[in-house]
């Protein structure tokens, strides 16, 4: 098991209220991505209780909790938080009891609050959960948005990735990490960059030094995070190397076991690499939505030989 994420962080990246500020958070730490609703454990039911997940009280368990009689509700509490929870999350802007307040600060278990509705709220914490608790790696390249399409531009170092990231940035794109990319696995078909806190929004430019792009370009240049759609690999251009031309066939390289889309991409003076990129990030869209422009080609081709053929039997 990884070493998951810390209870305060997901505090801040949710805007959470602290109940019990006076409570060490250090050393308290979120594993999995699942939540639940111990509507079932409130009333008595604790078999097959998923003790290691945040716990989130709702309209109903907190309705439910209200209409029990002070002894009752403190024995519930007490049988509740006997377990190793990692936090509770009050939904609805509800307000935990003294007696609630009490145990939990005992039995060292973190109560937070939020205003959200539960089924909101628990959407956006899976999410969170599963984003920060995702595997991740960290590579060497360029992670820019294109037309919406997250373009993660890779190869040698000083071979032109940042150049090419300030040039589409100027064309109005949107930079998400320039030298280190930070890849996290969200599913089996999602792969999300981010930029290390230390360098995010800088570009490191050869010869001049380290730009602030979100300083230079406003804060519309810039973006926290990105889907990776497609790779485009920078490399020299050598005569006798063979390039695809067509693209009838896919090319894909692997992060974390996932597949994504790759296209090498040969370097030689007078190459506008920003339009290059931009015209593959459009062409992507067009695969997506149904469209490959190589196949329709080969359609025509095809339908003209057939064509010509009738025309000659003639």
């Amino acid at each position: 098991m990884g070493k998951g994420v810390s209870v305060s962080k997901v505090a801040r990246l949710m805007d959470l209220y602290n109940f019990l500020p006076e409570l060490e958070l250090k050393g308290h730490r979120i594993m999995i991505s699942d939540v639940n609703r111990p509507a079932l454990q409130l009333s008595g039911f604790f078999e097959h209780f998923e003790e290691s997940r945040v716990q989130i009280i709702g309209t109903v368990e907190y309705t439910y909790l209200q209409k029990l009689d002070s002894a009752r509700r403190e024995e519930v509490y007490h049988q509740f938080m006997e377990y190793d929870i990692p936090a509770v999350i009050l939904c609805r802007d509800f307000q935990p009891d003294e007696v609630f307040l009490d145990i939990a600060m005992k039995k060292d278990i973190p109560v937070f609050g939020t205003k959200k509705g539960t089924s909101e709220f628990m959407a956006e914490l899976i999410y969170c959960l599963r984003e920060q608790l995702a595997p991740c790696i960290t590579i060497h390249g360029v992670l820019v948005d294109v037309y919406g399409e997250g373009v993660l531009i890779m190869g040698e170092s000083g071979i032109g990735k940042s150049e090419a990231a300030l040039e589409l940035v100027r064309r109005g794109h949107r930079l998400v990490t320039d030298d280190v990319v930070e890849i996290r696995k969200i599913n089996e078909h999602m792969l999300v960059g981010t930029s290390p806190d230390i360098t995010r929004h800088f570009i490191e430019l050869r010869g001049i030094g380290i730009i602030d792009v979100k300083t230079l370009f406003g804060v519309e240049a810039v973006k926290e995070k990105q889907q990776i759609d497609m790779v485009i690999k920078l490399e020299d251009w050598k005569k006798d190397s063979e390039y695809d031309r067509l693209g009838l066939e896919a090319q894909y390289t692997e992060f974390l076991g996932n597949q994504v889309v790759c296209h090498s991409l040969p370097i030689r003076p007078g190459r506008n690499l920003a339009v290059i990129c931009e015209a593959a990030a459009v062409n992507h869209r067009q695969k997506k939505m149904g469209y490959n422009a190589a196949q329709e080609l080969y359609r025509r081709v095809q339908e003209n030989i057939t064509r010509k053929s009738d025309d000659d039997d003639e």
